[in-house]
């Protein structure tokens, strides 16, 4: 469910709040245990990168959830995103 009266969290935020923080992992030990840049890490928790397939299949890897979890969190934030790009347009 998206939700209506605030924006979803980004993936990213969700990855370093949920994920990396509470283990004590740092980004540069995810990238190592990913396999991809650094870079590629902190990017996606900046916000500046979006959750792709790839990205959705190791970050399910390394913290034993599912692919189609990160891409549900990507999939809402951009559902909301395109909604409120139409409405600006429409108004």
């Amino acid at each position: 469910m998206i939700p209506e009266n605030r924006k979803p969290t980004h993936p990213g935020e969700i990855l370093l709040e949920e994920f990396l923080r509470p283990k004590k992992m740092t980004q540069s030990k995810l990238a190592e245990l990913m396999k991809v840049p650094v870079q590629r890490i902190n990017t996606l928790i900046c916000g500046k990168r979006n959750v792709s397939p790839e990205t959705a299949i190791l970050l399910s890897r390394v913290f034993n959830n599912t692919p189609a979890f990160w891409m549900n969190l990507q999939m809402t934030y951009d559902l909301y995103v395109a909604e409120a790009k139409m409405k600006s347009r429409a108004a």
